[in-house]
Order: structure tokens, then C-alpha cells, then sequence
């Protein structure tokens, strides 16, 4: 049983949403950050990396700039930049790129649920990267990111989304990146009880993307509890704000691998250790592998295509992926990368930047570079399911969801 709740959202005022709603604020570094603020004064990022307030070499995580966030947050819902839905709605969420529509429902999901495991993980977390945003949210009193979870479809929640999504948008606008955000409010009470109880008879919810954001918000939240020893469970710091994707509404891009060097070894002798795991051949242009098993490489101008041999593959949920098999026997043993999360001589190249930026990384800082079929969601699914834990860097999701757009006070 999962516990997915309508909450009383904070939203921008149609006029000014578009110049609201921001990225979220991982994907920038300190500087640009500040940068696309000083250009975009309204942007919610201004708020979601508070530093960009401060001069450059002011420290970015004291309790002055965690301050500055909540009295900037606190102008904007005084100022008529936000709008209160008195009413606890769900909320339908659209993104659209590049003509593929990706529809989910925004709700409260339980801190309770995280813990018992009914929310499923499949990355660890690290405390330090957790820090900032517990801060964030502990002095803002708002969780402002949604986590992205996933779920296996449901026909009548997909029915009541499908036919809500006929009738007039609360916002629709395209941001500067392309990408359309269409918004519906689900205020009808039959409506939100379908919703309610359709998610109450499933037991499995996935964290498809933010498991750091997920778990600063549970923190906050047990941290509340213990400030609030007579707690019911029906506080709003009990929940933390997501947007549930069904799964076939998600797709899931290709995360790919670039190597500084070849571990000491000439090219034919690379080649020759190659033989001994896959397949090798030569591809008259940018491959971008179309099944499981395949991996494009790039390496001394020119294109291969690897084609994993029978025998180094497995049934197993973690084994099995390739990004398991890449690294397992090709990345580690012949490349000499034994831990990818800390090894300087690998980095990861989101799919959404293309083969391209393979070839220009090859040029400019690596020697070989390699392009992955992407994990698929079921196969998040089953990692989960199993209680493991992926690769670093398994999965790349896009489009990316905007903060700004939502606000769950707590």
C-alpha cells in the first residue's frame, strides 16, 4: 500500500511562470549559476542556489545564504509571485521534447513509505551531497524539487489523466531550452479518490531520479518529528512533494563512458584484449548501439562497434546490465578503471549530448570513448525490486523536471 496524497501546492501566477520555473539546481556549476540568475531575475534559481546572492568567494553552504533563500522564498509568496491552492488538488505535469510527451501527477509521497522500503532505490546515497538540501529545506519550510518516481501503469489513473488533459491547461509555455510544460489542476473529489486508492493497491514505487533529493527530504522530516514528539503522521513534513510517471510514459537515455588513456597499451594490443570479449568491427559512421549487449566505440578517429561475446553475459538484474558488462569486463579488467565513482580517468557523457560530444571529449581530453544502450526501465525496476543497487551512472533521464513550478510547504 502506498500513501500518495493531494497537498495544497504554492504555483506562480500564470503571468510569470515561464520566467519562474528553473532547472533544477544540480545541473549547474557556482558559476554559471550566478551567471543565468543575473539574466533571469525571477528564475526560481535564484532561490534554489541562494549563493548566487553573494559575492563569489562568500561560502556558499553558511546559514547567512540558507537565510537569504527562505526571505527570498518568502517575498515570492507575498508578492504575487505565488498563488495558494487552499484546496489539497493533484496536479497533472506534461513536459514535451522533441515531440515525445512525458505525463506525470504531481502529489505528496510518505516519508513512512521511503522507509519501509515501498519507495524503492536503486543508487546510494552520499551524506555530504544530502547537507545542502536538507539545510535548504529545513530553513526554507518547503521542499521545491520534486523527486522523479516512477510506477507500473494503472488504467484508471491513466484514464483520469487522459481525459483531464482535454480540458484547459493551467499553464502551458516552452522554456528557452525547447522544452513544453503543460500543467492541469485535478481538484474534482471522485477524481482525486480514483487517484488515491488506485495508488493505495500498489505496493512499489520508484526512485527514478533524485535519490539525493529524496533522502534530504526524509531527513528533514525525521528531524521534525523529533521537534514535534506528539506528531499524528499527517503533518505535511510527513510527505515529500514527487511527480509519479507510469512507465510507459519514461525513456530512458543512454548514459556513455569516455577513458583518459589506453592503461599503457597500443592500440593493437587493446584490440587484441578486446578479442578475447566481444566482437570487434569497424562502422562507417557515429554508432549508437540498438540492442543489449552492443557498445559503440570510439577510438583513434574512427568508429567500432563491440559486440559482447555469450559468455560474458548474465541473467543476473545488476550483472546483467551493460553498463555491468562494460565495466566488468572491459572498463576494469583491461582498462585498469576499478572503481568508477572515484577513477579521474573515466567520465560520463549524458545521452542527451549526443555522439558528437564523444568525438569532440576524444579530441580534446580522452583516448577512447564508448556509447551505451541505455538501461531500460523495467530493468531499473527488477534492480530495485531485488533490493540492489545499480552501477554509477546507469541511467540518464530527460527531460529534466522544473523546480519553481510547485512549492510543498511543511
Amino acid at each position: 500500500m502506498s500513501k500518495v496524497l493531494p497537498f495544497s501546492a504554492f504555483r506562480p501566477d500564470p503571468a510569470v511562470v515561464s520566467e519562474v520555473a528553473a532547472l533544477p539546481y544540480d545541473v549547474y556549476k557556482r558559476a554559471e549559476a550566478k551567471e543565468f540568475v543575473k539574466d533571469h531575475p525571477k528564475s526560481f534559481l535564484r532561490i534554489d542556489r541562494p549563493e548566487t546572492q553573494f559575492p563569489d568567494d562568500f561560502d556558499m553552504y553558511s546559514q547567512e545564504v540558507y537565510d537569504k533563500a527562505n526571505s527570498m522564498l518568502a517575498d515570492d509568496m507575498t508578492n504575487g509571485t505565488y498563488i495558494h491552492d487552499e484546496k489539497p488538488d493533484y496536479y497533472i505535469y506534461e513536459l514535451i521534447m522533441d515531440g515525445r510527451s512525458q505525463t506525470g501527477i504531481v502529489a505528496m509521497v510518505s516519508v513512512d513509505d521511503y522507509i519501509s522500503g515501498t519507495i524503492k532505490k536503486h543508487e546510494n546515497t552520499l551524506a555530504a551531497k544530502e547537507q545542502d538540501r536538507i539545510n535548504h529545506i529545513y530553513n526554507c519550510s518547503a521542499q521545491t524539487g520534486p523527486i522523479f518516481l516512477a510506477y507500473r501503469d494503472r488504467n484508471k489513473i491513466n484514464d483520469v489523466v487522459n481525459r483531464i488533459k482535454r480540458e484547459t491547461k493551467t499553464y502551458g509555455f516552452t522554456a528557452e531550452d525547447g522544452i513544453t510544460h503543460n500543467v492541469w489542476v485535478i481538484s474534482d473529489e471522485a477524481d482525486i479518490d480514483i487517484i488515491k486508492s488506485e495508488f493505495e493497491a500498489e505496493n512499489r514505487i520508484y526512485i527514478a531520479d533524485g535519490h539525493h533529493r529524496a533522502a534530504s527530504a526524509v531527513k528533514v522530516g525525521l528531524k521534525k518529528r523529533e521537534e514535534n514528539p506528539g506528531y499524528t503522521g499527517d503533518e505535511d513534513f510527513n510527505f515529500f512533494m514527487s511527480v509519479l510517471f507510469p512507465e510507459s510514459e519514461l525513456a530512458i537515455l543512454p548514459y556513455n563512458r569516455v577513458v583518459k588513456d589506453l592503461n599503457g597499451m597500443s592500440k593493437d594490443e587493446f584490440f587484441e584484449k578486446l578479442k578475447g570479449v566481444c566482437e570487434v568491427t569497424e562502422a562507417d559512421a557515429p554508432y549508437q548501439p540498438i540492442s543489449k549487449g552492443e557498445f559503440g566505440m570510439f577510438l583513434d578517429g574512427k568508429w567500432y562497434i563491440l559486440k559482447a561475446a555469450e559468455d560474458i553475459l548474465s541473467d543476473d538484474p545488476v550483472d546483467g546490465l551493460d553498463v555491468s558488462v562494460l565495466q566488468d569486463n572491459i572498463l576494469g579488467p583491461i582498462l585498469g578503471i576499478e572503481d568508477p565513482r572515484t577513477d579521474k580517468r573515466i567520465d560520463f557523457v549524458g545521452g542527451i549530448r549526443g555522439l558528437g560530444e564523444l568525438e569532440r571529449r576524444v579530441s580534446v581530453d580522452m583516448t577512447v570513448a564508448f556509447s551505451m544502450y541505455p538501461t531500460s526501465i523495467n530493468e531499473l525496476f527488477e534492480v530495485a525490486d531485488a533490493g540492489r543497487l545499480m552501477p554509477p551512472k546507469s541511467t540518464w533521464f530527460e527531460p529534466k523536471l522544473r523546480s519553481g513550478i510547485f512549492i510543498h510547504k511543511i
